[in-house]
């Protein structure tokens, strides 16, 4: 599967792990958005459900083991060249999970970092475009309510 100049959208997923007013949220090795934080997670495989793949990306990043709970949002990632050729497309479909267990963080696999933040102090960080928005729209409704479609 290519990503870059994809001949269509990708689907991938973003594990959200909320601890009390706090986001984990990584430090990515690759692009797009190498170097920048991110909500944790990557492309669906074929075969994987969305929950099956949330939770596979959680640990795979971030050693924590987790449930999925249900979809919390979903985003775009639409990147451009100097010619208006789509260099990345991706749908990325936000699953809150809930860890199993102690949490003890460890940045694995494609990230280089590997904490939680508070909503505030996370958006002053450098953050890919998806994972700003979804911090934004957490910071509006309070980080406490939001809608999710169970899995």
């Amino acid at each position: 599967m290519k990503r870059r100049y994809p001949s269509h959208p990708l689907v991938g997923v973003g594990a959200v792990v909320l601890d009390g007013d706090k986001v984990l949220l990584v430090r990515r090795a690759a692009p797009p958005g190498k170097g920048k934080w991110s909500i944790p997670g990557g492309l669906v495989e074929l075969g994987e459900t969305i929950g099956e793949a949330a939770v596979r990306e959680l640990y795979e990043e971030t050693g924590v083991k987790g449930k999925p709970i249900g979809v919390i949002d979903v985003e775009e990632y639409i990147e451009r060249d100097q010619n208006g050729r789509v260099v990345y497309h991706y749908v990325i479909i936000d699953v809150l999970v809930k860890p199993l267990g102690e949490v003890s963080l460890v940045a694995r696999s494609d990230a280089l970092e590997a904490r939680f933040y508070g909503i505030e102090e996370a958006l002053r960080l450098e953050l890919t475009s998806s994972t700003r928005r979804f911090l934004n729209k957490l910071l509006t409704y309070g980080g406490k309510s939001y809608s999710i479609i169970a899995l």
